[in-house]
């Protein structure tokens, strides 16, 4: 199995017997429907296109909001055909798994809460308190050098997590509970792989 998409639905708690409460979050995978297979000999490389969550206007070039690619090994090609379901019933023996999403958008944000600088001190009439400090150049090379923290947008990135713990798997209803956070809001598309 390549991989899934499905939609963050929120996060709760478990309860174990022993008194410990495990944070998860739920994800719901509806059935990816296979758009596309590339072979090596048409493409370049083996791989399987999923539509996910399908438009309720389909037009003839478009048919589902999210489109996800995902590459398999050559001699899996046989096993996908264009037009199969692929559901949570391929991780059933699977105990951890990797995802990616978009993280949270911040804007605009300092340094601050951007890179944790400390800033200045607070008291004593410092009129340095939240700001970067020098960014040390002076005539040679006389620019700022690439890289710099400096503020800037924060969030609204590609975030991939590895080794994810699977909590519970109910395949009827289309759930899957991971361990701990993931990244996004409520409503992001998270792509799970094996």
């Amino acid at each position: 199995m390549s991989g899934i998409l499905g939609k963050k639905i929120g996060m709760t708690r478990i309860f174990q017997d022993d008194g410990r409460v495990i944070p998860i979050t739920v994800i719901q995978c509806e059935p990816n429907e296979i758009t596309q297979v590339k072979t090596v000999e048409k493409d370049g490389y083996p791989a399987i296109v999923l539509g996910f969550l399908k438009l309720k206007k389909p037009s003839k070039t478009r048919k589902f909001r999210y489109l996800k690619e995902f590459r398999i090994k050559e001699e899996e090609i046989a096993n996908y055909k264009k037009g199969d379901f692929i559901s949570l019933e391929s991780l059933k023996d699977i105990e951890s798994v990797e995802i990616s999403a978009t993280s949270k958008g911040k804007g605009f944000q300092g340094v601050v809460k951007r890179y944790h600088f400390a800033g200045g001190p607070k008291t004593h009439g410092s009129h340095f308190n939240r700001e970067p400090g020098s960014i040390g150049t002076r005539a040679k090379p006389g620019r700022v050098h690439k890289g710099k923290k400096l503020p800037g947008r924060m969030g609204m990135a590609k975030t991939t997590l590895k080794n994810i713990p699977v909590i519970k798997l109910d395949i009827e209803n289309n759930i899957i509970c991971l361990k701990g956070p993931t990244p996004g809001p409520t409503g992001t598309v998270i792509s799970i792989k094996k």
